[in-house]
């Protein structure tokens, strides 16, 4: 993959000794989405959840460790919120303003990602057919953004930017990439 790389900062002032680097990968193709997360380091203080025999559509995965992208129609209210659990569960919701309106995207019955776990790396694999939820050409913007359980209780909210006083993934303003 070919596409830009972005480095996600935990919610200021909390997690930055943490020992752990969140990267994350983008790239539009037509109305192919690529995107890839890289988690690495002090990985044995993170808290994974479980991995599934099968991938299946649930609700609530913020809860827990959980790679998130968030995609919108330039100049349109209306976004859509992925999350991709490292138990290979996922769900995409639609919202139609402002966490306004959220449903789970019917769209989408699968979303097929693959995830890779080592020692010291987490890698998480994604491609979209864009077309199921967005007209082709439209230009979009896009946000990156994490859940980090650790094993000790701790959350930490990681995103490209954290426009608000508190972490909030939802934000606009934090729909950095252009695609």
């Amino acid at each position: 993959m070919h596409g830009q790389d972005y480095v996600l900062n935990p919610f200021p002032g909390v997690g930055r000794h943490l020992g752990l680097e969140l990267r994350g990968q983008m790239a539009r193709r037509g109305s192919r989405l690529e995107l890839r997360f890289a988690l690495r380091g002090r990985l044995a203080a993170v808290a994974f959840p479980a991995r599934a025999r099968v991938p299946a559509r649930r609700n609530g995965l913020w809860e827990d460790t959980c790679l998130e992208f968030f995609l919108a129609v330039r100049h349109s209210p209306e976004y859509w919120e992925f999350n991709l659990s490292p138990a290979v569960h996922w769900n995409v919701y639609n919202f139609s303003g402002y966490r306004q309106g959220m449903q789970e995207a019917g769209a989408f019955t699968a979303l097929p990602f693959a995830v890779r776990r080592r020692r010291d790396s987490l890698l998480l694999g994604l491609e979209l057919d864009l077309s199921r939820i967005i007209p082709a050409g439209q230009p979009l913007e896009a946000a990156l953004a994490a859940v980090i359980k650790l094993r000790d209780g701790q959350t930490f909210y990681w995103a490209l930017s954290h426009p608000g006083p508190h972490p909030d993934f939802h934000l606009r303003r934090s729909f950095l990439i252009k695609l």
